[in-house]
């Protein structure tokens, strides 16, 4: 108690900047967790809709079937994210474009493709929201402790020359208070850079689990998009 109490008052004590400096790294850290929090969430429910999506996309369930049922849920408000919504960008532009008979096969599934990688940026722009700060947290947050000690050791110093008698007790107070700014620099670093990492390697797991079903989902499409042609040649 007597050393929390002890850190308190150094940090009351503290010059201006120092504390500028503490109070700079204090909301970092408070933002950048919130965020970490917010990102971990987000990829939970992510992962979770991808696993049940996966499921129902290979149980054999009819594609316009699947895709109403997404249309449904969305009126009802719920969002569409993650695979559902390449399948559903790549499913309607496929059967938008299947409307038009002078295009090929080959044309009908490139455009279904191409609404398909359109969904996936806008995918991976929500999944890295906020992993710029996290990455601007950790890597700047050690420089502001570390600006925030040399100061407060410069101020201390300043005092110092102006001590009728200079002891390491007159010193020690305020190069203390100085290397406080640098321990709150890394802790606010810290959980930051550990959580970018970790955020940035789902981003990429899950960009390949796109890939991968977007590469599935145009096999599929292919076989349905030449089916649909030669009906129509039949027909003709």
């Amino acid at each position: 108690m007597n050393e929390e109490l002890s850190i308190l008052q150094l940090i009351l004590q503290a010059s201006f900047t120092v504390k500028l400096v503490m109070l700079l790294l204090v909301l970092a850290s408070v933002v950048s967790w919130y965020m970490i929090v917010q990102r971990f969430l987000y990829f939970r429910e992510a992962a979770d809709e991808m696993f049940d999506f996966e499921e129902s996309f290979w149980s054999g369930i009819d594609l316009a079937q699947l895709y109403r049922e997404g249309n449904e849920r969305s009126a009802e408000g719920e969002a569409i994210i993650g695979m559902e919504s390449l399948f559903r960008a790549g499913f309607k532009e496929f059967s938008r474009l299947a409307k038009q008979p002078d295009l090929d096969a080959e044309s009908l599934v490139e455009g279904a493709r191409r609404a398909m990688r359109v969904a996936l940026l806008r995918e991976e722009e929500r999944q890295e929201r906020h992993l710029a700060f996290l990455a601007s947290v950790g890597s700047t947050s050690p420089y502001i402790g570390l600006f925030g000690t040399v100061w407060g050791i410069m101020h201390s110093f300043r005092g110092l020359a102006n001590a009728t008698q200079a002891t390491l007790a007159t010193v020690a107070p305020g190069i203390s208070e100085a290397l406080i700014a640098t321990a709150m620099g890394l802790f606010a670093a810290i959980p930051a850079v550990l959580a970018y990492n970790r955020f940035s390697s789902k981003v990429d797991n899950f960009a390949n689990r796109y890939d991968t079903f977007i590469d599935e989902f145009s096999g599929i499409l292919y076989r349905q998009a030449y089916a649909l042609r030669a009906r129509d040649r039949k027909a003709g």
